[in-house]
């Protein structure tokens, strides 16, 4: 099947399960409000946020509460690229496996695409969502498919049949999406060091370590796995890639960071992983930050340069700003800090003069960037924003 077609299939099949994409803000919340009754909406908003800042039970509790009826296809409509993004990758990667565990398949919507579209393989989808695997069964019998069953099951609580040929595990492995990672041995590097009770400490925080040994046990030496997590960050990217590697998984392509809309917002995720199992293997992957879209400063471009309605000569807030500090041509320290935030990071934010104008600098240890350069007559402005951050105001 070409990619075209791919696509148009999954469309249809996102539409039978009722989704819609938006692509205002606006008009999805018109619609929200015309499917969902304000009890049904404050309910939702209750459940999500005690899944931020409770347990186990309440993240269940909320993936329960998002399977119903009225609610799963306006909650989940706000995904419909993010099922365009991975589903087509996934499915354009089943190749010769005639056995696959979708891990963590919710109530089902790609799963059922995925044995939909290749009715000669079997299929197997868990979750420890009771509501969502009743829904993915109800679901799976309307569209008459006989390769395809669910199974309720907690990873962390009990252990899975197997072995499989590909192992999907999307959105599942790494849960904690506020967890901010391993920090870099300090401000002005983004390399970590291999500290062993740093990386068990996050795979305990995520939970990763429990569920990726259970996985890693049904994969048999020919066996792959499709990893796909919230983890572009550097901070986090690198102990997912610690983690896989320490147990011998390897990459099988070049991991590729997607980025797709959630209608309005744009969410850069990834990367995605095809891994085959690699005994001994102690390959960590790349470790450095992504390119990214900060631009090159030009000293004679900022002199000349027309600001408009207040705009900064120069700003960057990607990785590369630190490159382009570096660069900065006779720098002259005005005022800097460095602390420990209460977070564990280090932060520094320096205030100072160079060729190229009066800059605000700002880094951390969880690889935020940030640079600032104005023209002299406007160094006020930056030196209220360094107090704003000294005082504990940085977002």
């Amino acid at each position: 099947m070409t990619n075209d077609l791919l696509l148009q299939s999954l469309r249809s099949h996102l539409a039978w399960w009722g989704l819609k994409r938006f692509t205002s803000d606006a008009d999805y919340f018109a619609w929200q409000r015309i499917e969902l009754s304000s009890t049904d909406l404050i309910q939702l908003r209750e459940v999500a946020e005690q899944k931020h800042k409770g347990g186990h039970l309440d993240e269940v509790a909320f993936y329960d509460q998002s399977a119903q009826p009225k609610i799963l296809p306006v909650l989940h409509s706000q995904r419909y690229e993010y099922y365009i993004e991975v589903g087509s990758r996934v499915a354009a990667r089943l190749g010769d496996a005639a056995h696959i565990l979708d891990f963590g398949c919710g109530v089902g919507i790609l799963t059922t695409f995925y044995a939909a579209q290749y009715p000669g393989k079997q299929f197997v989808g868990i979750d420890r969502s009771p509501a969502s695997i009743a829904v993915a069964r109800e679901r799976t019998q309307g569209l008459g498919l006989g390769n395809l069953r669910f199974e309720c099951v907690d990873v962390e609580l009990e252990t899975i049949a197997g072995p499989h040929d590909l192992i999907v595990a999307t959105h599942s492995l790494v849960q904690a999406e506020q967890d901010p990672g391993i920090p870099s041995q300090n401000w002005q590097t983004f390399e970590r060091t291999h500290d062993s009770k740093q990386q068990a400490l996050f795979e305990q925080r995520t939970r990763l370590d429990i569920r990726l040994d259970r996985l890693r046990a049904l994969l048999t030496p020919k066996s792959r796995m499709v990893v796909f997590e919230k983890t572009r960050q550097l901070a986090r990217r690198v102990p997912l890639q610690r983690a896989l590697a320490a147990r011998g998984l390897g990459p099988v392509e070049q991991p590729e960071f997607v980025r797709y809309r959630l209608v309005e917002e744009v969410a850069d995720d990834g990367p995605f992983y095809l891994l085959q199992t690699e005994a001994g293997s102690t390959r960590h992957g790349d470790e450095l930050p992504e390119p990214d879209e900060g631009l090159p400063c030009d000293p004679i471009q900022c002199k000349t340069h027309a600001t408009d309605q207040g705009a900064p000569l120069y700003e960057n807030h990607w990785p590369s700003a630190q490159g382009v500090w570096e660069q900065l041509h006779q720098k002259r320290l005005l005022k800097d800090t460095t602390r420990q935030e209460p977070d564990g990071r280090q932060l520094h934010v320096e205030l100072g003069q160079a060729e190229e104008g009066v800059y605000l600098y700002c880094a951390n240890t969880f690889d935020q960037r940030q640079l600032v350069i104005v023209e002299p007559a406007r160094a006020h402005m930056l030196e209220s924003y360094y107090q704003e951050i000294v005082n504990g105001a940085l977002g």
